[in-house]
């Protein structure tokens, strides 16, 4: 007896049992909350050491071919019928992909894909309709049939079912075998087969590996609901994210109706394209042109305001900075900013205090930029600049003049990416005249009728508020 339990004894001591970080793989020999590597929360999970090793397989179903041999017509894209998406996307759905579509709530993600799978359920131009099957975890199938009532997104070859339970959707997807598969959202489903609540770190594990699994054995484009932590990254293992082919993130204030889908992961096409869309009542639209959005349009000119041209991906937005400054007496002048880096308008402020003689410090600051959106590359700068200087001196820039370019704490203004392609979009829309960085090489084409001043230094740019320059610019 005594040899039986020194020898049970020692076979569990060689597995060695300990605990792994299912995010980054750290290791600890006792369950701690916390991950010590990456910080996560309940990412801890027992393991055991490796007991036995896979032996390879006497046959191969499926021998390795030349890879000119294979056909690649097989995964070519098929458009979804919504044109901003195809354009994140890289061209459409490439059959057999997983791609998880990850977004805050309320943000739009059920309705934009509701939208795509009535479009390819109702068929396309040249392109015959398809099955397409949607999950959801998270509604009944009546309350996801008013919402498709409400958008006009009902197709005959639709097919809805509410499900929680992994086996049951697998099994819909044995019966109907659809070319597309939504599931709404990936942490509403569970397993049986595995311990744990749904949206836990095994069961969404679990989840995510089979469906992947049947889609790629039945060449099925599966489309995955994402949910997010409360610091906006997607919530669930990090091995989700490496295990699909795609992931994009849905982005949108509460208080605006512009949506911006862009592409963190793509396998089949880049990851700086932008997707635009109105959220309204009746729907998800795509907008192809969202500049005007983030301009506002007066009648005469406006002393604070400058138009600048950003770069969100490949795609060039004009966006409108507005600044007010107001005199105040207090010690320490107040600065609010909305839409922008604070701490970055705060730097600027600095900068056209003591590098460009603009006296602030006895002023409350307050900058914002027009239709809510967010600008955070660092071409803007020129543009706070020049609108907070146009505030200060009460004089309006030209309304068809735009602005960029980085200014750095010397106050010089840095060359920006895209340069030339920033001007051909304002000169699409109808303005005349810019400010850009010198770069060595240039500006590039310039359209005819276009005038283009390079500055290097801040204070350059500050002159246009002095009557009479040389640019001769617009009133």
């Amino acid at each position: 007896m005594a040899t039986k339990t020194s020898t049970r004894s020692s076979s569990r001591a060689g597995k060695a049992p300990g605990y792994r970080c299912a995010e980054c793989g750290w290791t600890t020999a006792k369950w701690v909350g916390r991950c010590g590597e990456c910080q996560a929360w309940g990412t801890v999970e027992e393991v055991g050491a490796v007991v036995a090793r896979t032996t390879p397989a006497t046959t191969v179903l499926e021998p390795a071919r030349p890879i000119a041999e294979i056909d690649a017509t097989d995964a070519a894209f098929l458009p979804t019928g919504v044109v901003e998406l195809d354009r994140v996307l890289g061209g459409g759905l490439v059959p057999g992909a997983v791609i998880l579509l990850a977004g805050e709530p309320g943000v739009g993600k059920s309705t934009l894909l509701l939208d795509v799978a009535a479009k390819v359920g109702a068929g396309l131009d040249g392109v015959s309709p398809r099955d397409v099957l949607y999950v959801t975890g998270e509604e009944s199938a009546a309350q996801v049939k008013l919402r498709a009532e409400r958008i006009a997104a009902v197709a005959p070859r639709l097919f809805l079912a509410a499900e929680t339970d992994l086996s049951q959707a697998l099994g819909h997807v044995e019966k109907l075998s659809p070319q597309l598969l939504i599931v709404d959202s990936v942490q509403t489903l569970s397993s049986a087969e595995v311990d744990g609540s749904a949206g836990g770190v095994s069961q969404v594990r679990e989840v995510a590996a089979s469906i992947i699994a049947a889609a790629k054995r039945r060449n099925m484009t599966t489309l995955l609901v994402g949910h997010v932590t409360k610091d906006g990254s997607i919530a669930g293992p990090r091995l989700l994210e490496h295990l699909v082919d795609v992931v994009c993130q849905f982005e949108g204030e509460r208080h605006s109706r512009l949506r911006l889908l862009r592409a963190v992961k793509n396998r089949y096409g880049p990851t700086d394209e932008v997707g635009c869309f109105d959220l309204t009542e009746t729907g998800i639209l795509s907008v192809t042109d969202p500049s005007g959005l983030f301009v506002s349009r007066t009648k005469d000119p406006v002393s604070g305001t400058c138009i600048t041209v950003t770069l969100e991906g490949r795609r060039p937005l004009l966006a409108e900075v507005q600044s007010l400054l107001a005199e105040t007496a207090a010690a320490q002048p107040r600065r609010a900013t909305s839409g922008l880096d604070s701490s970055r308008v705060a730097m600027l402020l600095a900068v056209l205090q003591q590098r460009a003689g603009c006296l602030l410090h006895k002023d409350d600051t307050y900058v914002a930029t027009v239709g809510g959106v967010k600008l955070s590359e660092p071409a803007t700068d020129l543009a706070v600049a020049l609108a907070v200087a146009s505030a200060k001196t009460r004089t309006a820039l030209p309304q068809r003049l735009i602005a960029f370019g980085e200014v750095g704490l010397a106050g010089e203004v840095r060359p920006v990416p895209g340069i030339n392609r920033r001007i051909q979009e304002a000169h699409r829309l109808g303005f005349t005249h810019a400010i850009v960085p010198a770069s060595p090489t240039g500006p590039g084409e310039v359209p005819e009728g276009f005038k283009v001043r390079e500055v290097s230094h801040v204070a350059e740019a500050l002159e246009l508020l002095i009557p009479g320059d040389v640019l001769a610019l617009p009133g």
